[in-house]
């Protein structure tokens, strides 16, 4: 990282250095040296130009003396100029010696025109003092841009090592004003799905190692007491029961097997797939009538509309109400209540009921996958799927799930908007 950040600054001091003096060069080829201040030089040298050669340097003796600019006619034999520099009629050669001093050189006919020695303005030197400075200023501001956002992508660096390294609960803290911002949201969304499915990942075999061992285990004991119950002489109700249980046993790992299908294919979000109108009043009264038949715990409707036409998965939807309603089956006393409202946005639904209250210690954990209240674990016939299914159907719709519970009641409220968005 030290060396993208030294090759990035290198890169933008090196380029803002080489374009300033490339214009600076240009700038002084083509308009310092045709500056408009040697006009009167130029229009002085034709002048004489135009006067007979003797003449010359008694006209130029006649003018007044200025000591910032001595004038002297000159033969060409006199001066010593390099190879590079040629005197020519209508256009000065200026020279500097090394003691500061200036001389300006133009064709006279035969003869050349020299100006000088004119002092240099001392100010002069400043001027590249000046120069200086302001390439320093540049690469202070390069380096105002670069050095952050270097030491953001160090931390991106490290971060992402981390990751790599296992270390799934690593995020990245950016200022809002970091260049790299969204990258590093990206990151930890990308981490926090990765820890999801990681979390996941080690709820299956979890899951498997020991929902399925139970029913396994008495398969295998079952299977080693066939040849007793299926001797000639053994009571055929005995043996029928017998193979009822292991019926049981076998039903009870396709359930969960079909739980944690429905599970997994409910953690992507499936962009892009068509989505149906449907009637929620509709389907709720399609639910409780379906499954008014498995309890005699009677399921009221609360809603103030006759018809909710929303826009979303009927299915899922279907699935995560019916799973409620059988969750509430299974504890309800007297009663089980659906309530339905709406915003001109959202639309909610709460499935409450009148059975034992749910410990207030495991209400942040209730959504979570195979989670089971202690409480209930040895009247709890599910595998902890139910609720976090509906949880997973309400996000895929862009809702949120709660609960809460209370000696008289325990309420399942589910929220999403009236259309879920693609």
């Amino acid at each position: 990282m030290k060396r993208l950040f030294i090759s990035l600054y290198l890169l933008l001091s090196l380029s803002f250095l080489g374009i300033g003096w490339t214009l600076d060069s240009l700038w002084k080829k083509n308009v310092d040296e045709n500056n408009p201040l040697d006009a009167p030089l130029v229009a002085f040298a034709q002048l004489l130009t135009q006067l007979p050669e003797e003449s010359r340097q008694d006209y130029l003796s006649a003018l007044p003396t200025d000591p910032q600019l001595p004038l002297n006619l000159l033969s060409p034999d006199q001066i010593a100029l390099p190879k590079d520099q040629i005197i020519t009629p209508n256009h000065l050669v200026t020279t500097t010696t090394s003691e500061g001093e200036q001389f300006q050189f133009i064709q006279v006919g035969e003869q050349v025109l020299m100006a000088g020695p004119i002092e240099i303005d001392p100010r002069a030197d400043l001027r590249n003092l000046f120069t200086l400075f302001f390439y320093l200023s540049l690469a202070f501001v390069a380096l105002i841009w670069v050095g952050p956002l270097s030491r953001d992508l160090s931390i991106l660096r490290k971060a992402t090592k981390d990751f790599g390294e296992a270390k799934w609960d690593t995020r990245i803290n950016l200022s809002n004003r970091s260049q790299v911002k969204p990258l590093a949201n990206t990151f930890n969304e990308m981490a926090r799905h990765i820890s999801a499915l990681i979390e996941n990942q080690k709820h299956l075999s979890n899951a498997v190692s020991h929902e399925i061992r139970t029913p396994l285990a008495r398969l295998k004991f079952a299977l080693a007491l066939m040849p007793m119950y299926c001797k000639p002489d053994s009571d055929e109700q005995t043996r029928q029961d017998f193979l009822n249980e292991m019926q049981l046993d076998i039903k009870e790992m396709e359930n969960l097997l079909q739980e944690l299908l429905t599970y997994a294919s409910l953690e992507s979000q499936r962009e892009g797939i068509p989505l149906d109108e449907y009637d929620l009043i509709t389907l709720i009264n399609q639910c409780i009538k379906r499954l008014s038949t498995l309890s005699e715990t009677p399921i009221t409707l609360h809603a103030d509309m006759d018809a909710l036409p929303l826009v979303g998965e009927p299915a899922l939807i279907e699935r995560a109400l019916q799973n409620l309603l059988t969750n509430a089956q299974r504890f309800a006393r007297h009663q089980i209540l659906i309530e339905v409202s709406q915003t001109p946005q959202r639309v909610t639904l709460s499935v409450s009921n009148d059975g034992e209250p749910i410990p207030e210690v495991d209400l942040p954990k209730v959504f979570e996958p195979f989670y089971r209240s202690q409480s209930v674990q040895n009247g709890n016939k599910g595998h902890g799927l139910g609720l976090a299914i509906i949880k997973r159907i309400i996000q895929r719709h862009q809702g949120e799930v709660s609960v809460s519970s209370n000696p008289t009641q325990t309420r399942f409220t589910l929220s999403w908007p009236k259309k879920r968005q693609i």
